[in-house]
């Protein structure tokens, strides 16, 4: 009876845990919390007076490091909601950034041309991406395979060449457009109220991996898993493709285009690098960065990379770069070329991305114990060898 309900320690009181329970048991259950945990520290970053030399530039709490932080937290979610459609459902799009510039834009433009404030020019722009998502897609699903993302691809270079010509002055062009500080929230103008929208951001982030992960538990999920594996059988068990992948696209795009509105509260303006295949490039870059159909890698892709990109910028820029001889000058002043070296390095040696990385270590750190295990096992066998 004492095995199963633990003895007390006779110097102590206490009782001793009970033997039958697993070691690590105690340690698993506080392992749970650690997005609990996490997600506090990040809602309390911008009271920290706490300098990171190396990662920031100014204490976590100063307005560079905040805004930072921001797009790095935007980032992160967009990716996870483009995971939706890459490892959630297997479809390969080349045409997700149509959707973020779709939110971005259409807000942008309803608040300068029709003068209407923000929360109502918010809501019609995001209704707009869903909308382009819901047409385009409609039409990009009709094919498969290859097809679709040459389809998707077609439809965002129609996009970016449009904001490009600048048609009747609407998009600005390769300069973009200024969103009209008066009809902004006071409350997110100016480089006071950057921890507000750092705020943003992360609610933003929050909502996107609740909306992913109710989405990939419930049943339409399961057949999101069941057509990236094989999409005949989910044929053959007499449900329809095309309408499930269509919910998976739609729901991409809706939370592109919330991510767009985001980001131009973050910039202050709507621009023409939003459009850009290789925007999307760079969202399917994080994605394998950080491991594609997992719940966090793609989340930790976006936030490292856009992290890389800024920082490896500034050390292009730097006098140290600068000094160096020319065959390490001119590598190191591309970050472009660092960036590349980080996804081979990562993408060869952690298949599956960096979500995969914690898995790995236990293994390794338990196969050294095993390997002893099955040592001792043989001599025991074989006490004379």
């Amino acid at each position: 009876m004492s095995t199963m309900t633990g003895t007390p320690d006779r110097t102590s009181g206490t009782p001793t845990p009970p033997s039958g329970a697993p070691a690590g048991a105690g340690t698993a259950r506080l392992l749970r919390w650690w997005p609990a945990a996490v997600l506090v520290v990040l809602i309390v970053a911008p009271y920290s007076a706490l300098p990171l030399p190396g990662l920031l530039d100014g204490p976590v709490g100063s307005a560079g490091s905040l805004q930072l932080l921001a797009t790095c937290l935007l980032f992160g979610a967009l990716a996870t909601g483009y995971d939706l459609l890459l490892g959630r459902t297997g479809l390969l799009s080349f045409g997700h950034a149509l959707y973020f510039a779709a939110g971005s834009y259409a807000t942008n433009t309803i608040m300068l041309e029709a003068g209407l404030p923000f929360a109502v020019s918010a809501l019609v722009g995001v209704c707009f991406g869903i909308a382009l998502a819901l047409v385009l897609g409609s039409v990009s699903l009709r094919v498969t395979g290859i097809g679709f993302s040459m389809v998707t691809l077609a439809f965002a270079q129609a996009g970016s060449i449009l904001v490009s010509r600048n048609p009747g002055g609407l998009t600005g062009g390769e300069e973009g457009r200024a969103a009209p500080a008066e009809l902004l929230p006071s409350g997110l103008v100016g480089i006071e109220h950057t921890a507000n929208l750092y705020w943003v951001a992360l609610g933003y982030l929050v909502l996107t991996l609740a909306v992913v992960h109710w989405a990939v538990r419930s049943p339409t999920g399961r057949v999101w898993e069941g057509i990236k594996e094989n999409e005949r059988r989910v044929e053959v068990l007499g449900l329809r493709p095309y309408g499930f992948k269509l919910t998976a696209f739609v729901l991409a795009g809706a939370l592109a285009a919330l991510g767009g509105l985001v980001h131009l509260l973050l910039t202050g303006g709507s621009t023409p690098q939003t459009t850009t295949s290789d925007f999307t490039l760079s969202l399917l870059v994080m994605v394998v960065l950080g491991g594609s159909g997992t719940r966090w890698g793609p989340m930790v892709g976006g936030i490292l990379y856009t992290w890389a990109d800024h920082r490896l910028g500034d050390l292009a820029g730097s006098g140290a770069v600068a000094d160096l001889p020319a065959v390490l000058r001119v590598p190191l002043s591309q970050p472009l070329f660092l960036l590349g070296v980080l996804f081979v390095a990562v993408v060869h040696l952690l298949p599956g991305g960096l979500a995969r990385l914690p898995s790995r270590l236990g293994s390794a750190l338990r196969a050294p114990r095993g390997a002893t295990r099955t040592g001792a096992a043989a001599r025991k066998e074989n006490p004379h060898s």
